[in-house]
């Protein structure tokens, strides 16, 4: 994704490769804005294992180094990691935002702004497991305080059914991108296999922490997980 370099209207319009750098002089309210060149909330989706969590922290480390503030935020109902995201590849960073099922996204951003300063992006981890009303606040986050929001996470669960959180972005997100995987055949994985000491099983509570009390996760394409679906049903 390329942006612009968009300084006071009177000068020219630059443009850049680097997505992450921009200006963007606001006269009504008097201060400078950093990397704004259209906010909006972004939601990229896939399968488990396509790699969502190792992108996050790609484009966390990217602002970074470029020294641009970035701050990651997950539900409390995501366990794993407890205050951190973990990759599958090992990598860990902390969460400056972890929130609970109450509180109010855009405030507790707004208030995480005047105590420690702008923020140039929001990244979003297991965005699934929050309700439609923090979706909403996200999608105000972006459009009011003008700060790209990008949420990664999770469209339906193990057993097709779709994601509160997930099923509100899919109708207020302005950019949806899905990750690919593949399943273990070599097609296209779409679906989500749950596993319960090396078992799959397709009845229970939708929540279930990767990692917590035997449960795993397998991406599935939807051939071998009706196969395998079909084959616990006889």
């Amino acid at each position: 994704m390329h942006c612009l370099l968009y300084m006071h209207k009177d000068s020219k319009k630059i443009q850049s490769h680097d997505k992450f750098v921009g200006i963007h002089y606001n006269r009504t309210r008097e201060y400078f804005f950093r990397g704004r060149q259209m906010s909006k909330l972004y939601f990229r989706y896939g399968a488990m294992n396509c790699g969502k969590t190792t992108n996050l922290i790609q484009v966390a480390y990217n602002y970074k180094e470029r020294g641009m503030n970035s701050i990651i935020i997950k539900p409390r109902t995501d366990t794993k990691g407890a205050d951190t995201v973990v990759s599958r590849l090992g990598i860990v960073k902390e969460v400056d935002l972890l929130i609970e099922k109450e509180q109010n996204i855009f405030h507790e951003v707004s208030d995480l702004m005047q105590h420690s300063g702008a923020i140039d992006c929001i990244l979003v981890d297991e965005v699934q497991f929050f309700n439609s009303r923090h979706i909403d606040e996200l999608f105000e986050v972006a459009v009011k305080l003008s700060i790209p929001t990008i949420c990664y996470g999770l469209r339906t669960d193990f057993q097709m059914q779709g994601f509160e959180g997930s099923e509100r972005l899919l109708l207020l997100a302005h950019s949806i991108e899905e990750l690919k995987t593949v399943c273990t055949c070599g097609k296209k994985a779409l679906l989500n296999g749950r596993k319960i000491d090396g078992d799959f099983v397709f009845e229970g509570e939708q929540v279930a922490i990767d990692g917590e009390n035997h449960v795993e996760y397998q991406s599935l394409c939807p051939k071998c997980y009706f196969r395998l679906r079909d084959s616990e049903e006889e």
